[in-house]
């Protein structure tokens, strides 16, 4: 059997996936608001092509995304260490090492991420990758529409950042 620092694919220890703390949003404004958050694109390094799966980090203070909900991706996310705020459009609730949640496609709830605690917090997020998702932002003159390379963002009324 091989030793953990021998992995091949398609096994990974997740220490070898280069953190990624950039944000895709279309400006300096909102890619400012993730500030302190950080993704293991562990999905990407395993050659995955129907679902994404990261392995993230939130600092004290830090959001995972601005409030969104997706056309029809299917999101989920599994708390490992720390606690984090939920936030919906139902109000807030703290999800601890453990606990998880999930975000049908379509449903139209606003929903983020957020630590409030004094200590780093890691969950594991999981989403579908169909073509033709859109993501509307709850609190942002923002939608993301999904190309064949990432999102691409506009204005609500259309108009291309």
């Amino acid at each position: 059997m091989k030793t953990e620092t021998s992995l091949v694919l398609p096994a990974l220890d997740p220490a070898a996936v280069p953190s990624r703390t950039t944000s895709i949003y279309p400006t300096e404004e909102l890619r400012a608001l993730t500030v302190g958050r950080s993704k293991q694109a562990l999905g990407d390094a395993l050659g995955l092509q129907t679902f994404g799966v990261n392995l993230v980090r939130l600092e004290p203070g830090a959001m995972s995304a601005l409030r969104h909900w997706h056309t029809r991706q299917d999101e989920f996310v599994y708390v490992l260490e720390g606690e984090i705020a939920l936030v919906t459009e139902a109000g807030e609730q703290c999800l601890r090492s453990g606990q998880c949640a999930g975000f049908p496609a379509g449903k139209a709830d606003g929903h983020h991420l957020v630590n409030r605690g004094n200590g780093v917090a890691v969950y594991l997020e999981v989403g579908d990758r169909l073509p033709g998702d859109r993501a509307h932002y709850s609190d942002a003159d923002l939608e993301a529409r999904a190309t064949r390379g990432g999102y691409g963002f506009f204005h609500k009324d259309g108009m291309p950042y």
